[in-house]
């Protein structure tokens, strides 16, 4: 599980327990795991959810609140408590924090205010530096159109993220009409992205892992619907509330978009950190490219986060890399080798590369890929860096030192 914060709320009082509710939706570091309106069933709603941090409200009832935060204290130590009230009285802030209140926050709650807050109990749970950073890293996989290689991409990419024992990772397969990350796979899912988005709002993270496929190598995936009417029953917000949920559960999310670029593919897009948008060195991808560059580059929340893979790269393309980065005016973020015999013999037995051919350019390529994406800067794993330096797809890509990357002009 990644390093974000669950959540638990009680307020009595409606208007700002929705104000604070609105407030921690907005928040990518935490999970509001559940929300209470009365103080007497707070503690059962904590033993069973089990939350990081336990937000209580003092407006309402100030003795019955802090009579529950004792409680809590005694009874589930392991939840952090953070008070809000309205009252500035110096003997009630002490009384709190006698209780074991961990942060005591001023009424209405300002956001910087409730960020540091976190942030200090983030640092005191999970601890602090760069080796244990929270969040999780959320890679969606779009391409220039059909048929470039999307789904073998966000497919293998995610595989071989989850061969590292650190990560959690889930793959979730939202081209609602011909998505095929389940075939890939050779599974037969018994939920889909439907069963999930319907019933999201009642899910913890045990019932919802259990919603998901898991994997031989590890990775988790949530599929299309099934029906193609069930399209329609799958919102833009409840696509959001599923990412988030999936956010607070794994370390890193790939999302494999469709082509079409709709609502659905949107938020994916805006709620990546990543976005690899995948093209072919052929004249209508590449005038693709241009189109949705022009477009993203008018949308603050996606402009910056693309980044282009070309794919079966050594293709018998009149095109060349030199002329392709000229064409879209941007630099070609990572370079994929064709290795057609391969790619169908794992895409035919539903085996990702990493168990099929983990010696194949293909295979040391995407592995290098996804160090370059969420790696902390160490060194690759011996099947990784040490292959990649003296592999063909090394000397071909040109991958060492800049592990795929192509400089301008190059």
């Amino acid at each position: 599980m990644s390093n974000v914060l669950r959540l638990a709320i009680v307020d009595p009082v409606d208007a700002s327990r929705d104000a604070l509710k609105s407030t921690l939706l907005s928040m990518d570091m935490v999970w509001l795991e559940a929300e209470c309106s009365r103080y007497e069933f707070f503690a059962d709603v904590v033993a069973q959810t089990h939350p990081d941090i336990g937000i209580v409200s003092l407006n309402h009832n100030p003795e019955k609140a802090l009579q529950l935060v004792n409680q809590l204290s005694e009874a589930s130590p392991e939840c952090s408590i953070i008070v809000v009230s309205s009252s500035t009285d110096g003997g009630l802030i002490l009384r709190a924090m006698r209780a074991g209140v961990k942060e005591f926050l001023p009424q209405p709650v300002r956001i910087e205010d409730l960020v540091a807050a976190l942030q200090r109990i983030g640092n005191q749970r999970f601890g602090r530096g760069d080796s244990k950073s929270r969040g999780s890293t959320v890679i969606a996989v779009a391409g220039a159109t059909g048929g470039v290689g999307c789904t073998s991409v966000a497919v293998n990419l995610g595989c071989s993220l989850a061969a590292d024992p650190r990560n959690t990772v889930a793959l979730v397969d939202i081209d609602l009409c011909l998505g095929d990350a389940d075939v890939f796979l050779d599974t037969i899912p018994d939920y889909t992205l439907l069963d999930v988005a319907q019933n999201v709002t009642r899910l913890d993270f045990t019932l919802l892992k259990r919603s998901l496929t898991k994997h031989a190598s590890g990775l988790y995936l949530l599929p299309r619907p099934v029906q193609l009417e069930d399209m329609a029953l799958i919102t833009p917000d409840d696509l959001r509330r599923v990412i988030g949920l999936l956010k607070a559960t794994f370390t890193h999310l790939i999302i494999d978009c469709s082509k079409s670029y709709n609502a659905i593919d949107m938020v994916a897009l805006e709620m990546a950190n990543h976005i690899l948008l995948v093209t072919q060195l052929d004249l209508p991808c590449l005038r693709n490219i241009v189109r949705l560059m022009m477009s993203f580059g008018q949308m603050d929340s996606i402009k910056d986060k693309v980044k282009i893979v070309v794919n079966r790269v050594g293709l018998d393309n009149h095109i060349g890399l030199k002329k392709a980065q000229e064409t879209i005016g941007r630099e070609i973020f990572w370079q994929l080798p064709n290795d057609y015999r391969v790619m169908v013999e794992v895409r035919n037995n539903g085996v990702p590369l990493i168990e099929q051919a983990p010696k194949a350019a293909i295979t040391q390529s995407i592995l290098a890929l996804g160090n370059a994406l969420c790696g902390s800067g160490e060194s690759l794993p011996e099947t990784g860096a040490a292959a990649l330096k003296t592999s063909a797809v090394g000397k071909f890509l040109n991958l060492w030192p800049s592990r795929g990357r192509v400089t301008p002009g190059g």
